[in-house]
């Protein structure tokens, strides 16, 4: 043989021999692990699918309802059977045994596809220390590894279909998913509902009473729905209907009860301690649902239709009217189904139609006028109402405004009337001078940021005070108003203003810039009342009694020189409408005396009327005298400013 002879033992055949071999073992490893783990689970698998199909039957029967419906005994004997079932689905797993090595290396071998064994033959080691030997086992091991391009463990094949033919677990999975859907958010309940066993074990002699309590502004009586009318509340009756908020009650006697309930019933706490020997349970039902007391057995599901309370509806029976004396009388239709505890009549300013979009917001310094409205009864359900109210002194008097009426219940529903455009009534002066106030008034309070137009409108009204107001005091008035909304800076004085100006233009109207009777009469007359109305005591009303008396004799004599200074000249007799007129006044002065507080108000309305009455005469007295004597119109003219 030639050649050169090649040492085995050279070293640098020994580092790439050590290399080649490190690289084999760690692929050999990796693969070891993966074939074992495979035939841990093809033998694993199958006991695990077995309990698995018991715990969803559990559950599709959970979700179903099955332990909602099921008496006490049933209930627990199903339980115990699907423990028992997913008990032997696990008992062969006793016999578990992990894969050993030789087995993975079988694996291995039949998984790379080639015959003597490769897997188990780089699993091998060399004893031998003889060199070539060395060399000829590394030459065999670098052929097998060559001849594997990888080692394979392959997929598990737990064979399923060998221990369920039918694919009876495809059928389990499809209805746990249809349960799980069908239960809503009552799958926690239903699942723990299996494992509350409360109560079987109690005594045959519980008693249980139930009943559901309407709201109280339903007016309606309870519905009792313990055991004696059990017929009543099975399934095939339907659900029985009651009204939202109604509260179910369970009693029972002797023991405690388990209740179950769902949909809109929850469980709230009670308010009152429960009688003496009794156990109780309150729910609330806001929404449909149902309630099933499972302990003791034989009670019947009761399944409850929540109605829900519907809201008032409420319109104008007719159009609103001015009174006589200038009140508003609101016609108004009222509807609801338990009943309205109140009403509103709701104003608002509404806007002026303008193009001028870069006009300020009225800034207005009062707020709308709101007026609760009479109620034809305490809870009306379905009737006509009417209120009268004087709106003649409030700052909107004259404005247009839009009227919405509102209604509510005792639920809280409320309800709005479809919107109404109207003028509000307002008090008619037929002074001029009174008229320009009022007029000013009006659109002050209603934009404070027309003060400065406001002052303008005064200021005319005092540039020829020989024509517009020859009255001294009129025309002192107008400065003073003048003035104070001048020095106003802010929105309570410019209310301080607008509250003089009422004033004073009342002033004029009534009784000229000095008379004080009827004010005098009226602030008596609110003293009195208000006094009555706290309870005061007997000398303060007597002291305020009194008062009231003078003020009424005042009155009087106010009537009295009012028909003296008539028109057709002091010296002629009176006329015979206004000799009744005075000679009532004393006949109610005389009344006076001996009357009491009660009876004071009431006689103090009629010389009112009787006031009333004069005013009337005089303006048609002085309608026939415009036509006649010159020298009574000058008298009529400067006894009252602004004519």
């Amino acid at each position: 043989m030639s050649g050169t002879n090649i040492d085995p033992s050279g070293p640098d055949r020994g580092d790439s021999v050590r290399e080649r071999d490190a690289i084999a073992r760690l692929k050999l490893t990796q693969a070891l692990q993966r074939a074992t783990y495979a035939i841990a689970w093809e033998r694993a698998w199958p006991h695990l699918a077995r309990f698995l199909t018991v715990v969803g039957l559990f559950l599709t029967a959970s979700w179903a309802g099955l332990w909602l419906v099921l008496p006490f005994v049933a209930r627990v004997a199903a339980t115990c059977l699907f423990a028992i079932g997913a008990l032997a689905a696990l008992w062969p797993m006793l016999r578990f045994r992990w894969p050993a090595r030789e087995e993975a290396l079988s694996r291995l071998d039949r998984g790379t596809g080639i015959r003597h064994r490769p897997a188990t033959t780089l699993s091998d080691t060399l004893t031998t220390r003889d060199p070539f030997a060395q060399a000829l086992w590394q030459a065999q091991r670098e052929r097998t590894l060559a001849s594997l391009k990888r080692i394979r463990a392959g997929l598990p094949s737990p064979r399923l279909s060998l221990h369920d033919p039918w694919a009876l677990r495809a059928l389990v999975i499809v209805m746990m998913v249809a349960a799980y859907v069908a239960a809503g958010d009552e799958r926690g309940l239903r699942i723990a509902s299996a494992f509350d066993w409360n109560g079987i074990m109690a005594p045959a002699n519980i008693r249980v009473d139930a009943w559901v309590t309407p709201p109280s502004y339903t007016g309606k009586p309870p519905i009792i729905l313990s055991n004696a009318n059990r017929e009543g509340a099975t399934a095939d009756a339907g659900p029985l209907a009651v009204p939202v908020g109604s509260t179910l009650l369970v009693r029972s006697s002797g023991g405690n009860i388990d209740v179950v309930v769902g949909g809109g019933v929850t469980e709230v706490a009670s308010s009152e301690q429960a009688p003496k020997g009794t156990n109780e349970r309150h729910f609330k039902i806001a929404a449909d649902g149902s309630a099933h007391v499972r302990a003791p057995a034989g009670q019947p599901v009761w399944k409850f239709t929540a109605t829900p309370d519907q809201p008032p509806k409420i319109a104008l029976a007719k159009d609103p009217e001015r009174q006589a004396r200038g009140g508003l009388q609101l016609s108004y239709k009222l509807e609801d189904d338990y009943g309205v505890t109140g009403a509103e009549a709701q104003f608002a300013l509404r806007p002026a139609d303008t193009k001028d979009a870069d006009k300020a917001a009225p800034r207005p310094l009062f707020q709308p006028p709101q007026v609760p409205l009479v109620l034809p009864n305490a809870r009306t359900r379905n009737g006509v109402g009417q209120t009268v109210k004087d709106l003649t002194e409030d700052p909107y008097a004259g404005a247009d405004v839009t009227l919405t009426l509102s209604a509510k219940d005792e639920a809280g529903n409320e309800a709005k009337s479809d919107p109404f455009n109207m003028k509000l009534p307002e008090r008619l002066f037929t002074n001029s001078l009174a008229r320009a106030l009022i007029e000013q008034r009006r659109i002050l309070a209603l934009d404070a940021n027309k003060n400065s137009d406001v002052y303008a409108a005064l200021d005319a009204l005092m540039i020829a005070p020989e024509l517009f107001t020859p009255d001294a005091g009129c025309y002192l008035g107008l400065r003073s108003i003048a003035t104070q909304l001048e020095a106003a800076r802010t929105d309570d004085a410019l209310r301080d203003v607008v509250a003089s100006m009422w004033s004073f233009a009342t002033t004029i109207e009534d009784d000229g810039v000095s008379g004080s009777a009827n004010a005098a009469l009226r602030a008596a007359q609110e003293a009195l009342k208000a006094a009555i109305a706290r309870g005061a005591s007997e000398e303060e009303i007597r002291v305020l009694t009194r008062k009231l008396r003078e003020a009424m004799a005042g009155k009087v004599r106010d009537l009295a020189r009012r028909a003296e200074q008539n028109p057709l000249g002091g010296r002629q007799p009176f006329p015979a409408e206004v000799q009744l007129i005075l000679d009532k006044a004393v006949e109610l002065r005389e009344k006076t005396q001996n009357a009491t507080p009660e009876q004071l108000e009431e006689l103090a309305k009629q010389q009112d009327a009787l006031r009333e009455q004069l005013q009337t005469y005089r303006k048609a007295a002085n309608n026939r005298a415009k036509a006649g004597d010159d020298g009574a119109k000058q008298v009529t003219r400067d006894r009252q400013c602004g004519n």
